[in-house]
Parts: C-alpha cells; sequence; structure tokens
C-alpha cells in the first residue's frame, strides 16, 4: 500500500492573512467604537471590521484543525478561508441579534449547529467530488 503525502497549503500564507484581517478589524473595531456615534454607516462597519476581526482570529484555528483532522483530499486553502469566515459570519450574527435582544443561548446553539451542519455537508459534498491524480492512489492492476 502506498502512501504518497498530500499536499497541504504552507502556515505562512495563512498567518499573514490572518495577522492583516487581525490588524485591520480589531484596529478598525476599537477605532470606530472610539470615535463614532452608532448611526447607519458606522454600525454596518462595524459589522464588517468583527467580520475581520473574528475570521482572522479563527485562520490558525482553522488551520490547525484541518492540519490535525485530515481528510483525503486535503483542505484546500479556500476551505480553510470559508471555515474561518463561518466563524466571522456567526459572531456577526449573535452580535446582531443581540442588538435586537432577540439572542438566547438555545438560539446561539441552534444556530452553530447549523453552521457546523453547513460546512460538513460542504465537505462531503467536496470529497465525493474529488477525483486521485494519477500517481497517488493504487495501480487497479
Amino acid at each position: 500500500m502506498s502512501t504518497v503525502p498530500h499536499s497541504f497549503p504552507p502556515f505562512r500564507s495563512f498567518l499573514w492573512a490572518s495577522v492583516l484581517l487581525g490588524l485591520l478589524g480589531w484596529g478598525g473595531l476599537a477605532i470606530l467604537v472610539v470615535t463614532t456615534l452608532p448611526t447607519l454607516f458606522p454600525r454596518w462597519m462595524f459589522f464588517y471590521l468583527l467580520m475581520c476581526a473574528l475570521s482572522g482570529l479563527a485562520l490558525p484555528v482553522a488551520y490547525f484543525l484541518n492540519l490535525r483532522f485530515r481528510t483525503n483530499p486535503p483542505a484546500t486553502s479556500g476551505v480553510i478561508l470559508r471555515e474561518a469566515m463561518w466563524v466571522g459570519i456567526y459572531g456577526c450574527l449573535i452580535a446582531w441579534l443581540q442588538i435586537g435582544r432577540m439572542l438566547t443561548p438555545l438560539l446561539a446553539l441552534v444556530l452553530a449547529c447549523g453552521f457546523a451542519i453547513v460546512e460538513v455537508l460542504l465537505r462531503i459534498y467536496e470529497i465525493s467530488r474529488w477525483q486521485p491524480e494519477q500517481g497517488e492512489d493504487e495501480p487497479t492492476a
């Protein structure tokens, strides 16, 4: 049985993306909260910056979880970015619901489970559509 190592994207590119997103998001949030009033534009800017901040924070975590729990085929850069963006979207949705005083712990748990189910179904779809390259799989004869 041949074990060919699958290519996994290097961490260096995710590190730079994470640092840039984190600096933009957390720095922008600090400036926004200190210098503006919560009118329409700053409120939307808050959600944009919160999305960047949470995605930047989750990017290394998503990378290392995909590195630790490998699949066949391995997760691509797009999959890792998508998983980090799910965290940002979840955080923005939680903040949005909290502004309207509609957030409950059960609703937060249901939303987290819903996002997890969507991601698992997307990964299952991607794995089912994967075709091994020549030399990557065992010979059939």
